[in-house]
């Protein structure tokens, strides 16, 4: 097939991706779509009368032939629909683009994907949540899908790289641009596992009304979108609604009563939008995912991040570390810290996600 002709049909004024998919299947070719008699195309589904009058194939040849010299001068690589690199859960969505712009070194058919999403201006619990959530997700061999924008997309994508997990910034601008700019050197990072992908052109710049549609795409690469911190007005929640509408899987950390950041999840909990969200088992249950080969990994991962609680909370861990179990007793004795001290702290770290009580008031490491 010829790339001029598919980035052509995305440059079609008035011919969103539903109806090109239709004119695609209709004509068998981009190629074709350009060169049967506009007449003919009447017959593809959605192609009126008035809407075939608006067709100028010239201008999105011409744009098309400046596009094409943008990609190959900067080395981008293009996947169009037909293609078998096209991710497949992608192409199940209807409205999917009919064309991708990507850089990077990224398998978007991996056999699992997780989009983690959530507000830009997070707190210190939303950011230890995001690290301890990805940290476990390194056991079942995921792919982490976010969109590079401050607060828990860039967390996630910050976690990702630094336990060497493939991940993947769908942004809502082309290439030329990087929005925002403070995140160039984390993309820049990421295209030797991963990378960055778009819908849009190469200059096309991050205009507002483009993160919505960006973020159809976050929801469609992935099996299950977990939500992380969400104010009730957040673009998030129009993530979480997308996923839903595809029949994908979506999970929330439930927050604090009274939160901004948590009033999101909670509305999202609450109204069976998304699942209730604790641990990464909660996840894997549902998914029926089983842990690869890097299943003690996780534990180390998530000692890692425990140097992000108190002084406290730290040396708690420190002592189930080495116990498989313990009893609440004998953990007051080598701690020296009061019962009542002791039970808060622990129940901080239980609702956490770092430790799980069991019975007999013994305690273990998840």
């Amino acid at each position: 097939m010829s790339l001029l002709h598919q980035l052509a049909l995305t440059f079609i004024r008035g011919v969103g991706p539903v109806l090109a998919k239709n004119m695609l299947a209709y004509a068998g070719s981009a190629e074709n779509v350009f060169n049967i008699a506009p007449a003919k195309l009447l017959k593809a589904p959605g192609v009126g009368e008035k809407r075939l009058e608006m067709l100028d194939f010239n201008s999105a040849l011409k744009r098309a032939e400046e596009e094409l010299a943008l990609i190959e001068q900067h080395g981008i690589d293009v996947v169009f629909y037909t293609d078998p690199k096209y991710p497949k859960r992608l192409r199940a969505c209807n409205d999917s683009p009919v064309l991708l712009y990507t850089r990077g070194d990224m398998d978007l058919n991996n056999g699992r994907v997780v989009s983690i999403v959530g507000s830009r201006k997070t707190t210190e619990y939303g950011r230890l949540l995001c690290r301890q959530l990805v940290a476990e997700l390194q056991a079942y061999d995921v792919l982490i899908v976010s969109g590079l924008a401050y607060g828990i997309d860039g967390e996630a994508h910050k976690q990702a790289l630094q336990l060497e997990m493939p991940t993947v910034g769908v942004v809502g601008h082309g290439m030329g641009s990087m929005y925002p700019a403070a995140h160039r050197s984390l993309a820049d990072k990421m295209m030797k596992n991963g990378g960055m992908i778009t819908e849009y052109p190469y200059h096309t710049i991050a205009d507002p009304k483009n993160f919505p549609t960006r973020n159809r795409i976050v929801a469609g690469l992935a099996d299950v979108t977990v939500v992380i911190e969400a104010g009730i007005k957040s673009g998030t929640l129009i993530t979480a609604e997308i996923a839903n509408s595809y029949n994908r899987d979506v999970f929330a950390f439930p927050g604090r009563v009274g939160d901004e950041l948590s009033e999101g999840c909670n509305f999202l909990i609450r109204h069976h939008k998304a699942g209730l969200l604790t641990c990464v088992e909660d996840l894997a249950f549902i998914m029926g995912w089983e842990k690869g080969d890097k299943e003690a990994q996780p534990k180390q991962s998530q000692l890692a991040l425990a140097m992000d609680l108190s002084s406290e909370e730290r040396s708690i861990i420190t002592v189930l570390n080495e116990h498989p179990s313990i009893a609440i007793d004998e953990l007051t004795l080598k701690l020296g810290m009061p019962v009542s001290q002791l039970t808060m702290n622990l129940l901080n770290l239980e609702m956490q996600g770092f430790i799980r009580s069991m019975p007999g008031k013994t305690y273990a490491l998840n």
